[in-house]
């Protein structure tokens, strides 16, 4: 059974041997899968992704073509979870102020009184973040790794849950600056919805012929059932001989000679988290390898150099996922 359609099997019958306290929150983060699909054709392992992501406490670059559905599938996410969503168009011109927000000066009363930007949310969609300028595409990383911003010295956390999704155009698209790549280690997952099939472009179609299917979404869970379910993602089970397999994968990017430069500690820390993220969503309370495998390669691909420099996001992906088949899963 495939990733995508264990995930649909799980949405339509929901079984779980999580603890009781979790049971309401794990069913209602099931109806938000089961809806998601609803507006989102034909692109259920991107929607389990962007789930084990958000169980995981991650973030999430969606690189693709305009117009397949990246921002569409953010913002249904915010409105079924009951997240602050705010979006910002990215821009060359985007100054780090325009993200973070700033100190504004009060001539009534005479002082400066610090305005929060967009990034003081829940839920913060980055569209089309390589059109923005290296400064301005750093200005995310301190938010993305610690939760929280630091402007004119001044610490300030950010909201919890907190989640980036950031989009951007292919590589080679008219006014990009690649990510470099101590930003892209950043995203838990690079992800690709690429165009849908016939027929889910069809359902599309029909969906939409009289209003937009995002609009009539109302909240199925609250963000404090999601914030639960994230606590419990760090205590799931996981076996030593899981842990082994995962520091395997890294290990294995580390040594092949297509690779310039293998997975970091962070990149297994990250493959760990999201395998429990993703026991988690099935309705376990322990990981399997399978779930370790499944992942290894979203997780992995972008964390990776190949020894070509003018080698697309692509060619790595297959590297890795290369790695991942060759590598002996155990039992």
């Amino acid at each position: 059974m495939t990733p995508a359609a264990e995930a649909l099997t799980v949405a339509q019958n929901p079984k779980s041997t999580l603890p009781d306290e979790l049971q309401l929150p794990w069913r209602h983060l099931q109806e938000v899968s089961t809806r998601l699909r609803q507006v989102i054709r034909g692109k259920d392992d991107v929607i389990e992704a962007v789930l084990i992501a958000l169980l995981a406490e991650g973030s999430v670059l969606l690189e693709d073509v305009p117009g397949v559905g990246k921002t569409t599938l953010a913002k249904s996410v915010s409105r079924l979870i009951d997240l602050e969503y705010q979006r910002i168009q990215c821009t060359p011109d985007l100054l780090p102020a325009d993200i973070l927000g700033g100190p504004i000066y009060l001539q009534s009363k005479g002082e400066f009184e610090f305005r929060p930007g967009p990034v003081f949310c829940n839920l913060l969609v980055a569209d089309e973040v390589n059109r923005a300028s290296p400064r301005t595409q750093s200005a995310l990383l301190e938010a993305m790794a610690e939760s929280q911003v630091t402007i004119d010295g001044e610490r300030y956390d950010l909201k919890h849950p907190f989640m980036v999704i950031a989009t951007q155009n292919p590589a080679g698209f008219e006014g990009t600056f690649p990510l470099p790549e101590s930003q892209l280690d950043r995203f838990l997952f690079r992800l690709s919805m690429d165009y849908p099939d016939t027929e889910s472009e069809i359902d599309l179609l029909l969906d939409q012929s009289e209003a937009e299917p995002v609009a009539a979404l109302q909240p199925v869970m609250q963000a404090e059932e999601l914030t639960l379910l994230q606590t419990w993602v760090r205590q799931i089970r996981t076996d030593r001989k899981v842990a082994a397999y995962v520091v395997a994968l890294a290990a294995a990017t580390r040594q092949d000679s297509r690779l310039r430069v293998g997975c970091s500690p962070r990149g297994s820390k990250m493959l760990m988290r999201a395998s429990q993220a993703r026991a988690v969503l099935m309705g376990r309370d322990f990981v399997l390898p399978d779930d370790v495998q499944q992942l290894g390669t979203a997780v992995l691909a972008h964390r990776v150099s190949t020894r070509h420099g003018t080698a697309t996001s692509n060619e790595s992906r297959q590297i890795v996922a290369s790695i991942v088949d060759q590598v002996p899963v155990p039992v």
